[in-house]
């Protein structure tokens, strides 16, 4: 439902304005308008003493802003870099938009700032037409005003139709900002993005409801339409050497920022916790038990050669750092072996590690929800399990 004003019965009188608690009406030529800020209260309804404030089925779009949306045509992907290199996500952000961009008839651009224009040629060999580089050093290190500050910038004089960036702690923490800036809607924790064929509009897809349903989530009325995606779940697209495109190199105007990047301090640990680019994952749920059983994952995980993750109940109980966390509050993984040791198999856990190519689960409970998605099922203790398969893969490898 959505709420409209009919201006042939509006009489001006504004007494409309005063009944609005979200400050959603504004006189225009003598006449009311609902903006953006409508929140359909229904309260200026018995507001109107013309009966020109009205209710209808669909939100009617305003001449004025179909023409605004007619202006706007590309994908951009904003490519996250760290310490001066492209992180993957950007390359899956290429490979999704490119496929929307096609289907759109349109180009696929990139924005990245703080690199160097190397950085930028790869982004081109992996699918970029164009990309938008800011190397100002004042840049190289993340900080929320800059970076909100040029990418709202480029959004508004390039006119991107769809906007996308990796949902990392970077572009959860940014993004928001840019999409207040333009008075945009914006979509987080994308696993999915489509085109309607019918209307050409974004069809950004998420867990809802703690991973029970998926949501298809639209932004028909505004452009640029807006999503984060979660870094792993789309294929990055294809890499051609030879590729070419165009560098456009813009200059930051120097925002005032409100806060300065003293020093970047990277986190040491005895174990990988860049789980995103693992190939194998070895998982501590609360059965592990505590410390010693997180140290008995550690050992497996350095036999096999892959990193350790971890469950929301692991990380809650202080056993292991938040980077290593994976589900829907953490991070989205699909390594070619994902190993599950004493996780239960909560659907938020799910959502973030069912993508993976042979998921093997350990637990003693054979009712455990996990085995439901498990490629390989073992029932059992896993203080008796795990140390065995650790000294047979060493024993493999020699």
């Amino acid at each position: 439902m959505a709420i409209i004003v009919n201006p042939e019965k509006c009489s001006g009188c504004e007494t409309c304005i005063e009944s609005c608690p979200f400050d959603a009406i504004v006189m225009t030529d003598g006449k009311a308008v609902i903006n953006e800020y409508c929140n359909s209260c229904m309260t200026c309804l018995s507001g109107c003493p013309e009966g020109a404030i009205i209710e209808t089925e669909e939100k009617v779009q305003s001449s004025e802003q179909r023409e605004k949306n007619k202006a706007y045509k590309d994908v951009l992907v904003f490519a996250e870099q760290r310490q001066g290199k492209v992180s993957s996500v950007a390359f899956e952000l290429l490979g999704i938009g490119k496929k929307l961009a096609d289907e759109l008839d349109a180009k696929i651009t990139a924005i990245l700032l703080g690199a160097a224009e190397v950085e930028a040629q790869e982004l081109i060999k992996w699918g970029a037409d164009k990309v938008f580089l800011c190397s100002d050093p004042s840049l190289e290190q993340f900080n929320d005003d800059a970076y909100s500050e040029v990418l709202a910038k480029v959004i508004d004089e390039h006119k991107p139709s769809i906007v996308l960036a990796g949902a990392t702690s970077v572009g959860r923490s940014f993004i928001p900002r840019v999409a207040a800036k333009l008075r945009t809607g914006l979509t987080a924790d994308c696993t999915s993005l489509e085109i309607d064929k019918d209307t050409g509009d974004l069809l950004q897809v998420r867990p809802a409801f703690g991973g029970n349903i998926m949501a298809t989530i639209l932004c028909p009325d505004y452009r640029p339409q807006m999503a984060t995606v979660r870094p792993r779940v789309m294929k990055k697209g294809e890499y051609i050497e030879d590729r070419t495109g165009e560098i456009i190199n813009i200059v930051n105007t120097g925002t005032q920022s409100r806060t300065k990047v003293l020093e970047f301090v990277k986190e040491v640990s005895g174990v990988s916790v860049n789980i995103h680019e693992a190939d194998i994952i070895v998982t501590a749920g609360r059965g592990i038990g505590g410390e010693k059983g997180m140290k008995m994952l550690e050992e497996l995980a350095e036999a096999i050669g892959g990193a350790v993750g971890a469950t929301r109940a692991a990380v809650d109980e202080g056993w292991i750092p938040y980077s290593h966390q994976v589900g829907q509050t953490g991070k989205t993984v699909n390594p070619k072996v994902y190993i599950a040791c004493g996780v239960s198999g909560a659907v938020q856990h799910l959502v973030g590690m069912q993508s993976s190519d042979i998921i093997i689960a350990i637990n003693k409970n054979p009712e455990a929800p996990i085995f439901n998605v498990a490629t390989y099922g073992i029932v059992g203790d896993i203080f008796e399990i795990v140390p065995m398969l650790t000294s047979k893969i060493k024993e493999i490898k020699g």
